[in-house]
C-alpha cells in the first residue's frame, strides 16, 4: 500500500513538473509552380572607341534571356521546420529554445547543405521582468525591418528588392537583450555577434589579428494602435581577399571592409488597407592597398554608399488579402575615375493575391518585374544573367543586366 501511494505521488510530482515545461512542433510547408525570365543587353560601354566600327559588333546578339519554370518553395512563405519550448523557473522567470531550419519540401532537403539543420534561428533564452537574454543565431536587427515592413515579407518573387540588392541576413554566435514587454509600446533590442577568430601576439610581418565576421547592430520601434515604426542599424566585420574565413590577414593582399546598414520603417492600419513604408542605407567603408592606386592615382573608393526605399500596401478583401509594392535601390559609383557613369539603379514592382481557405491554409499568386540601369543587377530569382563571350580585340563593348520578370502561384500550409 505504501509503494503504490509512493509512486502515485512520483507521478503527480512528474506531472506537475512537465506541466510547466512545453515543447511544441511547428512549421511551414509551401510550394509553388514558377517562371522566371532574366534578360540582359548588349551596350556601348565606352561610345567615343573607334572599335565601335569593328564588323564583329554585328555578329553579338543584342540581348540575352535566361528564364526556367520549376516547381520551388518559400513563395509565400519560407518553409520550415521548428521546435521550441519554454519552462516555467517561477518568480516570473522562464528559459526557452528555440530550432529551426529551413526546408526544400520541392525535393525534400534542407535548404542550406542538402540536409535539415537549424540555421534560420538556433538560440536558448532566459526571460523575466528585465526582459529577454538570447545567446545564439537569430535575424539582424536589419533583416527584421526588413521582413517587418514589406507587404510581401521579403519572400517570393514579390520579396523586397533592398533585402536582395543588400542585407546582413542572419547573425551567428550572437549574443542579444531585449527589451521588456509593458513599456507603453515601445520595444528593441541590441545583439552582438563574436567573431570568433584567434588572436594571435605577437604579429608576423604579413599578418594581423581578424575581426572577420564580427557584427554589433540594434534595432528600436514603437507599437500602439494602427502604428508600428522601428529603426535598425548593423555593422559587420568582414575581410575581402584570400584569406578570407581565417584568423590572419594579410596587410598587403586583403581588405578589410566594415559594412554598415541603416533602415528605418513603418507601417500604419487603416483597417481597410495597410500601408508599408522603408528607407535604408547601406555604407562600406574599406581600407585601401596598393593595388588601389594605378600610377599613384586612386582607383577605387574607399567609401561606396547604397540607399533604397519601398513603398507598399495590403488590402483585405473578404477571405483573401491583395498586396503591392514599389522599391528603388540606387548604388554609389565603385571608382573614382574622371568620367563616372550614371549610378547604377534598380526598381521593382510587385503585385499578389492571398486567398485564405483557412487559418493554417492559403492559395497564392504574385507577379513581380525588375528593371535595372547602367550596370545595376538585381533579379527577381531563378537563373543568373547570361553574358555571351566578347570576341577577342572588341573593346568598349559588353552585357549588362537589363530585366527580370516573375510570377509564381502555389500553396502555404502551416503547422
Amino acid at each position: 500500500m505504501k509503494k503504490s501511494l509512493a509512486a502515485l505521488a512520483a507521478m503527480v510530482v512528474c506531472g506537475a513538473a512537465s506541466a510547466q515545461s512545453t515543447v511544441t512542433l511547428f512549421g511551414v510547408l509551401d510550394a509553388a509552380v514558377s517562371h522566371t525570365s532574366n534578360k540582359g543587353e548588349l551596350v556601348l560601354t565606352n561610345p567615343t572607341l573607334a572599335t565601335l566600327v569593328n564588323p564583329s559588333l554585328a555578329l553579338l546578339p543584342q540581348s540575352v534571356e535566361a528564364s526556367r519554370t520549376e516547381l520551388r518553395n518559400s513563395g509565400l512563405s519560407s518553409s520550415r521546420l521548428g521546435f521550441r519550448g519554454v519552462e516555467d523557473l517561477g518568480n516570473g522567470l522562464s528559459a526557452s529554445f528555440w530550432l529551426e531550419g529551413a526546408l526544400n519540401n520541392d525535393d525534400g532537403t534542407g535548404a542550406a547543405s542538402g540536409a535539415l539543420n537549424f540555421q534560420r534561428r538556433s538560440t536558448v533564452s532566459l526571460a523575466g521582468s528585465f526582459g529577454e537574454v538570447r545567446l545564439g543565431r537569430d535575424n539582424s536587427p536589419a533583416k527584421v525591418n526588413d521582413d517587418t515592413f514589406d507587404p510581401f515579407g521579403a519572400t517570393g518573387v514579390g520579396g523586397s528588392l533592398i533585402a536582395s540588392a543588400y542585407s546582413h541576413g542572419r547573425v551567428s554566435n550572437a549574443l542579444q537583450y531585449f527589451l521588456p514587454a509593458g513599456l507603453a509600446g515601445v520595444y528593441g533590442n541590441v545583439m552582438y555577434g563574436m567573431s570568433e577568430r584567434a588572436s594571435i601576439s605577437p604579429l608576423g610581418l604579413n599578418q594581423r589579428d581578424s575581426d572577420e565576421g564580427r557584427y554589433a547592430g540594434a534595432r528600436v520601434g514603437y507599437a500602439n494602435g494602427p502604428l508600428d515604426v522601428a529603426l535598425a542599424y548593423g555593422q559587420l566585420d568582414n575581410v575581402d581577399g584570400a584569406n578570407k574565413g581565417k584568423d590572419t590577414i594579410s596587410v598587403l593582399t586583403d581588405r578589410r571592409f566594415k559594412d554598415k546598414i541603416f533602415s528605418l520603417g513603418a507601417t500604419w492600419d487603416f483597417g481597410v488597407a495597410k500601408l508599408f513604408g522603408e528607407y535604408s542605407q547601406r555604407e562600406l567603408d574599406r581600407e585601401l592597398l596598393a593595388r588601389d592606386y594605378v600610377a599613384g592615382v586612386l582607383t577605387v573608393r574607399p567609401t561606396v554608399k547604397t540607399q533604397g526605399y519601398l513603398l507598399g500596401v495590403t488590402v483585405p478583401v473578404g477571405a483573401g488579402i491583395i498586396r503591392a509594392s514599389y522599391a528603388n535601390v540606387r548604388y554609389d559609383n565603385d571608382s573614382v575615375a574622371l568620367f563616372q557613369p550614371e549610378k547604377r539603379e534598380a526598381n521593382k514592382f510587385a503585385l499578389g493575391y492571398q486567398h485564405n481557405l483557412s487559418k493554417r491554409t492559403a492559395l497564392y499568386a504574385t507577379v513581380s518585374r525588375v528593371t535595372n540601369k547602367n550596370g545595376a543587377n538585381v533579379t527577381v530569382g531563378g537563373p543568373a544573367f547570361v553574358a555571351p563571350t566578347i570576341p577577342a580585340g572588341l573593346t568598349g563593348v559588353g552585357y549588362q543586366a537589363k530585366s527580370s520578370t516573375g510570377y509564381e502561384f502555389g500553396v502555404r500550409h502551416s503547422f
